[in-house]
C-alpha cells in the first residue's frame, strides 16, 4: 500500500510563498494498492492536480472514499478531470448523514448557482455505496469504517492491507463531543498499533480555549498523545490550519518531537505536506 498526499490543508485552499512546503491544496490522499487499485480519499482542492496525473496514466477504474460533506473536503470535485471522461468508472464510498444520498451531496457542488456546469455533464460511469458503520473492502485492502467528533458528523478510517494499517481521522475533535462522535478512547483502540496514523493537528493550544474549541479540529499535541498512547509507529499532523505557515508547522513538529523525546518514544513524527509519499509494506 502507497499513501499520497495531494492536499494537506484545512477549511480552506491558500497560496503564497509561506505555505509552498506543505502546501495549500485542502484535504485529498490516494492509496495505491497491492494489487494496483486507486482508492482516493476526499475530494478537496488537491483532486484537480491528481485528476491530471490519473488521466495521463490513463487510469478507468478508480474508487473514492470522503469523510464527510464539508465545502473543503469537496470543492474539488467539479475540476476532478476523470469525471468527464467516458469509459471512467468510479465507486463513491461514503455516508449522506443529514444530506439526502452520497450522489446529492457531490451534485450539490455543481448546482447553480455555486458552479456553471451541473452534474448531468458527468460521463464517468459511476456507482454509490452508502458505508456508514460496516467495512467493506476494495481489491486486496479492507477498511474499516470509524464515527468522527466533528459537527455535522464524518468518518475516519482504517486501510488494512498484508498486516499493515493506515488510519486516517481528519477533522476529528478529541477532546470535545460532538452529536454522533466517540469517546476519546474509542478512537485510541481503532488506532491501536497503526503502521501509519494521520490525524487532525490544525490548533495549538494557545488557539484553542480562544474560539476554535467545538469547531471539530484538534489540538497537535492532543494527536501527539493519541498517537503515543495508540503505540503507533509513524504520525502524521494534518489539516493546517490556513493561517498555519511553514514555519509554523515546523514549530509545531520540532515540539511533538521534543515531547516524543522526554518520553522515550520512538514514534516517527511529521507534518503532512503535498507531494508527500509513504509505502507500507
Amino acid at each position: 500500500m502507497i499513501v499520497r498526499c495531494w492536499g494537506a490543508r484545512g477549511s480552506i485552499p491558500v497560496s503564497g510563498r509561506e505555505y509552498t512546503r506543505y502546501g495549500g491544496s485542502t484535504t485529498c490522499l490516494e492509496i495505491q494498492t497491492q494489487d494496483d487499485q486507486i482508492i482516493v480519499v476526499d475530494a478537496g482542492s488537491g483532486i484537480r492536480k491528481l485528476g491530471l496525473t490519473l488521466l495521463q496514466e490513463k487510469r478507468r477504474d478508480l474508487h473514492l472514499i470522503f469523510t464527510h460533506a464539508h465545502w473543503d473536503h469537496l470543492i474539488g470535485f467539479p475540476f476532478f478531470g476523470p469525471i468527464y471522461r467516458s469509459g471512467t468508472r468510479i465507486n463513491f464510498y461514503g455516508c449522506p448523514f443529514a444530506q439526502q444520498s452520497v450522489r446529492a451531496i457531490f451534485a450539490g457542488s455543481m448546482q447553480s448557482p455555486n458552479f456553471p456546469v451541473d452534474f448531468s455533464a458527468v460521463k464517468a460511469e459511476i456507482t454509490y455505496q452508502e458505508s456508514c458503520q460496516s467495512g467493506f473492502s476494495i481489491g486486496s485492502v479492507s477498511v474499516t469504517p470509524i464515527l468522527l467528533s466533528h459537527p455535522n458528523q464524518g468518518i475516519g478510517f482504517k486501510f488494512s492491507e498484508a498486516d499493515k494499517h493506515f488510519v486516517f481521522l481528519t477533522d476529528n475533535e478529541l477532546t470535545h463531543s460532538h452529536p454522533g462522535g466517540l469517546p476519546y478512547e474509542a478512537y485510541r483502540d481503532f488506532s491501536a498499533g497503526a503502521d501509519l496514523l494521520i490525524h487532525d493537528a490544525q490548533y495549538t493550544p494557545a488557539e484553542y480555549p480562544k474560539i476554535t474549541k467545538g469547531w471539530g479540529h484538534s489540538l497537535y499535541t492532543d494527536a501527539l498523545r493519541l498517537a503515543m498512547e495508540a503505540g503507533v509507529q509513524r504520525f502524521g499532523l494534518f489539516h493546517h490550519d490556513p493561517e498555519r505557515t511553514d514555519d509554523g508547522v515546523d514549530a509545531m513538529v520540532a515540539d511533538c518531537q521534543r515531547i516524543l523525546d522526554a518520553g522515550q518514544s520512538g514514534i516517527e513524527c511529521f507534518a503532512v505536506h503535498e507531494g508527500l509519499e509513504v509505502e507500507l509494506g
